[in-house]
């Protein structure tokens, strides 16, 4: 009877160091898996050190994990933590955004922008392509009759690097 137990206690220790993604050493804990609500506080910071954002001060992230609504290895390094857990991750900008292209400037004749529209640089203007198609440009040159705008990410070609504070799972 004593060698069951033994055994008995063995499978449950080997079940609760391996089944962590439901819950965290057996303690009941909940650990962030898909499908879950999160809520996480984050900062954004680029590889010269360069703050680009955060929600720290600010209204927290809350997403659906695994939805694919946020960055694969954004959502991936939340999986199996715990609320209270911190961690820090470097996502490379092939990962991320992608590397900087230069195929995506394009200079545009001004007659081709909406009517009443006088753009400067740094605005960032909403692009309808031929397919219809919307995205995201930002204006980095104005001539009287042409201007020139960017179509990458503001994050394209940088390696980004993310902490992240996981703060409630529901």
């Amino acid at each position: 009877m004593k060698t069951n137990r033994i055994i008995l206690v063995s499978i449950l220790t080997a079940i609760c160091l391996f089944g962590g993604l439901l819950l965290s050493a057996c303690d009941g804990t909940p650990v962030a898996k898909d499908g879950d609500t999160v809520r996480v506080n984050y900062t954004l910071t680029l590889a010269d050190g360069t703050l680009f954002e955060t929600s720290v001060g600010d209204e927290p992230l809350e997403f659906v994990l695994g939805k694919g609504d946020y960055l694969p290895d954004f959502e991936k390094a939340i999986l199996g933590m715990n609320v209270g857990e911190s961690k820090t991750i470097t996502i490379l900008a092939a990962d991320a955004y992608g590397e900087y292209r230069d195929d995506l400037i394009f200079t545009l004749d001004r007659s081709q922008l909406a009517a009443g529209v006088e753009p400067e640089v740094g605005d960032i203007l909403q692009s309808v392509n031929a397919s219809g198609q919307t995205s995201l440009v930002t204006v980095t040159a104005v001539s009287d009759t042409t201007i020139t705008v960017d179509a990458n990410s503001p994050l394209a070609g940088k390696d980004l690097t993310f902490k992240i504070d996981l703060l409630k799972i529901s």
